[in-house]
């Protein structure tokens, strides 16, 4: 079995964990982390730009809460807390096709991320 590795997400005074998936797009977002970068905000999902250029694996638009995705037209990372402005139904749904990373671990930890406004600093590094 093998077990799939944890990160936290820092923005002001929020923190949480992800579960990552064993892709291996996930596999290269371990490879450069420590990172930081800038918050956008687009509905109810935060997005911010890594420093890592990779393709599309096994891409889907519409996901969960909680969702934490790599979306490679804006070499961004990606975790969804609710509806974005392409939803239909109730799920978040992104601009277009979308990598699964994993997921917040602590779903109840992500709905501080409504406070959070574009250009706030995010850091992402290993527990």
């Amino acid at each position: 079995m093998i077990i799939a590795p944890k990160i936290y997400v820092i923005i002001k005074k929020y923190k949480f964990e992800l579960q990552l998936n064993n892709s291996k797009t996930s596999k290269k977002l371990l490879k450069i982390l420590p990172l930081k970068s800038t918050i956008n905000k687009w509905g109810d999902e935060i997005y911010f730009s890594i420093p890592l250029k990779t393709g599309l694996e096994k891409g889907v638009e519409v996901v969960d809460i909680g969702t934490a995705a790599f979306w490679p037209p804006g070499n961004a990372l990606c975790i969804f807390f609710g509806r974005t402005p392409a939803s239909v139904g109730d799920k978040p749904q992104a601009a277009s096709p979308v990598t699964v990373l994993g997921n917040v671990i602590n779903k109840k930890s992500i709905k501080g991320l409504k406070n959070i406004k574009d250009g706030d600093k995010v850091e992402v590094k290993f527990i």
